[in-house]
């Protein structure tokens, strides 16, 4: 299963009901932070989550609403005396934001790597999942991010027996291994159906609408975009700062045909924005005006 956490939902600010926008994605033992902007670690804890066990955070770009909350999060782990390195990735200068930013946190008992994205659209693997950016519009070098969990076939227990595969290599060849053993090869598909169906959640911010949204986020579970602005007269304005509207954001969701937006990143202007939901729906009707906190366990389809 894959744990998917909307810890907060604001942009430019955070206001004393809701949070800067920072998504947590947790599966197998592994915990991803996208983005991380004054507060996110307070809205963590109000999720009854820790910090500590984070593997990855990824930026979509360096504006403070996506970013300030680094230092203090980076000093709550050290005081949790965490020794695992941390892997940051992010646009083009990670490196030079990042190390301004430890100017007020510059000791810490583990390693910060740093991983900067050099493409328009990159893909990072990692043991049961990939991440892959993909660059968006915005006023600064910004990105998307897709996070897939790819399933394996099922194990075809009497092709393994046909074919005369020893039972102790079975699992090591579920776990996608290639055995060389007495002259012979074996390989995961020998034992392996045809892959099924994972799981993939989309999440971006902080863009006009551009086709690598749609494109990439097609075949998602649940996509996650900005709706900075709810009200319709505020096109022109949305235009002009390069972000979307909820209207916008849910002509992407239709046209990926995912099954469920969740909007975000709302101005901070935009108090109530599920009194915009009704118009939204007219176009996808799956849309979620998403509040702090909201979150899902997906699971792979039953078969």
């Amino acid at each position: 299963m894959l744990d998917v956490s909307l810890l907060g939902t604001g942009g430019m600010m955070p206001l004393p009901y809701r949070w800067l926008t920072s998504l947590m994605l947790r599966y197998n033992g592994k915990s991803i932070l996208i983005d991380c902007g004054e507060g996110t670690q307070i809205a963590m804890r109000e999720k009854g989550w820790s910090p500590n066990p984070i593997d990855v955070i990824c930026f979509t770009h360096y504006h403070a609403d996506h970013i300030s909350g680094l230092p203090g999060m980076l000093l709550t782990m050290g005081n949790a005396e965490r020794k695992e390195p941390l892997l940051l990735i992010g646009p083009k200068g990670l490196t030079r934001t990042v190390n301004a930013l430890r100017t007020i946190a510059p000791e810490l008992p583990f390693e910060v790597r740093l991983q900067e994205i050099t493409e328009e659209e990159q893909e990072f693997p990692f043991e049961g999942f990939r991440l892959k950016a993909f660059k968006v519009n915005h006023s600064v070098l910004c990105y998307g991010y897709t996070m897939t969990v790819d399933r394996i076939g099922r194990f075809d227990r009497e092709r393994a027996l046909e074919q005369g595969i020893p039972m102790k290599l079975w699992s090591r060849l579920q776990k996608g291994e290639v055995i060389e053993q007495d002259g012979r090869t074996y390989t995961p598909d020998m034992v392996l159906g045809a892959p099924r169906r994972g799981l993939k959640v989309t999440y971006c911010t902080d863009t006009r609408p551009v086709e690598a949204i749609a494109r990439n986020g097609a075949g998602s579970d649940l996509m996650i975009l900005e709706g900075m602005y709810g009200e319709p007269e505020k096109l022109a304005k949305a235009r002009e700062n390069r972000h979307m509207t909820m209207y916008e954001a849910a002509r992407i969701a239709r046209a990926a045909e995912v099954p469920e937006l969740w909007l975000t990143h709302y101005s901070p202007s935009l108090t109530h924005p599920e009194d915009y939901l009704k118009d939204v729906r007219k176009i996808f009707q799956n849309t979620v005006a998403a509040r702090d906190g909201r979150t899902v366990e997906l699971n792979f389809d039953e078969e």
